[in-house]
């Protein structure tokens, strides 16, 4: 079992025929995902490894079935892309595109809402469920099958994370990088739901930092609605206030969004937190003993 991605997932690769769309598609048909179609205008009727190429998402859909795309558009066409796929029928879109600017999708946020489209990104790594399906730009060789899931708004904290999990023999369910910029489309909170409906997700794994309130809010969510084990670890503990650490989101401002307002939450929500990833095994061990 997992969340959003598995075996009857049928992908379209928007900006297929380009270098990264290119690459990533070789790696995802691979592992094992159903890359079913690419688009590329222009360039209809041609194929990549097998893979037919369409004009446009809804010719894509009409003739292959596909029910998400992934995006590999220039930041400029991205928003674009994005909602092009969303009034095509598609349910879920994956944006790994970075630099797309916020005004953008906050301009395309009521398209996926109207259409009932599900994002996960921009600026993110994708998601996997291992044994099954991924849809990203993941390291596929780290990640293994079993009952953990995970959130986290760091691609390569995400890569470390499960390192540390699969190297200790805890597999996963579904693992998601959500992206770090300021606006994205899902976050922890809708994610939390749907793993705490997956009966074969036993315990979730949230990995958070510093900038925003989105932990803050998670915490009292976990408390309220989520019966499953969840163990934390927030990044830029040492980060100084005022300065931009890594992501557009990753900003501490007017004393708020601090890694340790972050831990405090979650431990009152009594969700245990690690200090470093290499502490994350054995606190879900821990946690799922209880």
């Amino acid at each position: 079992m997992s969340i959003l991605l598995n075996k009857d997932t049928k992908l379209v690769v928007q900006g297929m025929t380009g270098r990264d769309g290119g690459f990533h598609t070789e790696k995802m048909k691979a592992y094992g995902t159903n890359v079913v179609a690419g688009v590329s205008p222009g360039k209809e009727g041609t194929h990549v490894n097998g893979i037919p190429v369409f004009n446009t998402v809804e010719n894509a859909v009409k003739a292959t079935g596909a029910n998400t795309s992934i995006i590999f558009v220039p930041a400029s066409f991205a928003a674009d892309a994005i909602a092009e796929a969303s009034e095509a029928g598609v349910k879920l879109v994956i944006a790994i595109t970075e630099g797309i600017p916020t005004i953008d999708i906050i301009r395309v946020t009521p398209i996926l809402e109207k259409n009932g489209t599900k994002m996960i990104g921009p600026n993110c790594p994708g998601l996997i469920s291992p044994g099954q399906s991924m849809a990203g730009i993941l390291p596929v060789s780290i990640f293994s099958e079993g009952n953990i899931g995970l959130i986290s708004r760091s691609g390569t904290l995400t890569y470390e994370m499960v390192n540390q999990l699969t190297t200790n023999g805890i597999g996963q369910s579904t693992c998601i990088g959500i992206g770090g910029d300021p606006v994205i489309g899902l976050h922890y909170i809708e994610l939390l739901t749907l793993f705490e409906a997956d009966k074969d997700t036993h315990a979730i794994v949230l990995c958070g930092e510093i900038g925003g309130d989105a932990e803050e809010q998670a915490a009292a969510f976990i408390k309220a609605n989520i019966t499953k084990p969840v163990v934390a670890f927030i990044a830029g503990q040492s980060a100084p206030s005022g300065k931009r650490m890594g992501h557009a989101g990753a900003l501490i401002t007017s004393g708020s969004g601090t890694a340790a307002e972050k831990i405090k939450a979650f431990e009152a929500a009594g969700v245990r937190v690690a200090k470093e990833p290499a502490e994350m095994p054995e606190l879900i061990k821990k946690a799922l003993k209880k």
